[in-house]
């Protein structure tokens, strides 16, 4: 089943009236462009955003910056996606979309050649189509732009601050919690890289995308191999039943990862989570709404932004927890 939250604008509508023209007279004809912004600014945006396992807690800042983004802009905005991952299915949602007469698309294009087909549909029909969360290849599904982690570098940097904490020749439980999400794999490839010269014996699971199926999945494996002394995941999911596992098992283990919930932040504070790394979903939702709309009232065109890799530890998660709980990160 897919999901389905509507984000509507309540602006005034004087908000979207074009400035009073400057008295040198212009050229007569104009451009399409010049009346493509003209029909766009007399009536109000539709936007849609298109997400891969959308039930989890991850996409809830994602989608307080669609609405908030919305609301500076007054558009509407609709968050819609599949519960799990389903390129097919999203496809479907995005076209079903554009027969309702939505104006701009914002997608998680996790597999570039899948969605390929689709973005050039929209384009060729004026739909403009940008990627957030995830732009597999930077482009390659023909996107105007990724609004996204690096997640290959975030992972190169989550390996190097926990080198410190794990002796060479660990066996290290290594989590993703969907299998075929690029993003996670990018992320999984740089963390071993940066502990490449630590002859790291690596244990590979997917854990699901639900937290306690992932503390479960976690626990089973610990129980099966006790030599395992760190956990280290690759998602918000996994990464909260990283620590709820790491809560649970009795014993000293390490556990890092990526993204923000408040689960995460509560085992961040209470050190059954040395880290994660935050990837600023508020971000991704607000950006897209705003280069969506900018591209269809102006022409201009969207510009790919890094969402960065910020680190939480317990120096910072108390101020961090605050504006979690508030949707912001």
């Amino acid at each position: 089943m897919p999901c389905h939250r509507r984000s509507r604008a309540w602006g005034s509508t004087g908000t979207n009236r074009p400035l009073r023209p400057c008295r040198r007279r212009a050229r007569r004809g104009g451009s399409r462009l010049a009346d493509r912004g003209r029909t766009v600014m007399a009536r109000r945006l539709k936007l849609q955003f298109v997400a891969v396992t959308c039930d989890e807690d991850f996409f809830r800042p994602v989608r307080k910056g669609m609405a908030d983004a919305a609301a500076l802009m007054d558009v509407e905005a609709v968050f819609t996606g599949t519960k799990g991952v389903d390129a097919a299915e999203m496809a479907a949602l995005a076209r079903q979309g554009m027969a309702d007469g939505v104006d701009g698309l914002a997608l998680v294009a996790f597999d570039a050649t899948a969605f390929a087909p689709l973005v050039a549909e929209a384009h060729a029909r004026g739909v403009p189509v940008v990627a957030f969360n995830i732009d597999q290849g930077k482009g390659s599904a023909g996107t105007l732009s990724g609004i996204a982690q690096d997640f290959g570098a975030a992972g190169r940097a989550l390996g190097r601050r926990a080198a410190a904490s794990i002796a060479p020749g660990s066996r290290v439980l290594l989590t993703l919690h969907d299998a075929g999400i690029s993003a996670l794999e990018e992320r999984r490839d740089g963390i071993k890289a940066a502990l490449e010269g630590h002859d790291i014996v690596w244990i590979e699971t997917v854990t699901g995308h639900q937290v306690k199926e992932a503390a479960r999945r976690i626990l089973a494996i610990l129980a099966e191999k006790p030599g395992i002394s760190a956990i280290l995941a690759t998602g918000q999911a996994d990464t909260e039943g990283a620590g709820l596992a790491a809560e649970q098992a009795g014993r000293m283990l390490y556990a890092a990862g990526f993204d923000l919930s408040p689960g995460i932040l509560r085992l961040v504070e209470t050190g059954h989570l040395a880290f994660t790394i935050d990837q600023q979903p508020y971000a991704q939702g607000f950006y897209p709404v705003i280069q969506l709309v900018l591209n269809l009232r102006y022409g201009l065109m969207p510009a790919s932004l890094d969402a960065g890799a910020a680190i939480v530890d317990r120096a910072n998660a108390r101020r961090i927890r605050a504006l979690s709980e508030a949707g912001y990160r």
